[in-house]
């Protein structure tokens, strides 16, 4: 299953991020090395959330993440939360469905 992680970051999240930078990388490349984390970054214009896509058996592997992040840990992050993506287009979704299956499902 995949998982959106939506992070709130606070209005001094680029100021402060430099310090925490390199473990919270350290940390999401894990995750992505194990094929558990497909992307992640901030958003920008303004620069007030980060998103990162998981896929993963399910949210506590995501829960796992946020309890080691540096970022969440040091206050960068303001709230965050947890939705379930059950994407069904795009050449990596877990769940792929075309026009001529949803016609016969």
């Amino acid at each position: 299953m995949d998982f959106i992680l939506f992070y709130d970051v606070t209005p001094d999240y680029i100021v402060r991020r430099a310090e925490y930078r390199a473990d919270h990388l350290r940390l999401a490349w894990e995750y992505a090395d194990r094929g558990e984390l497909l992307l992640g970054g901030a958003l920008e214009d303004p620069v007030d959330m980060a998103v990162l896509v998981f896929r993963c058996a399910g949210s506590e592997v995501v829960e796992g993440f946020v309890r080691r992040d540096p970022y969440v840990a040091n206050g960068l992050v303001a709230s965050w939360r947890i939705r379930p993506f059950p994407a069904v287009v795009g050449s990596v979704s877990a769940t792929p469905l075309r026009p001529d299956e949803q016609a016969r499902g």
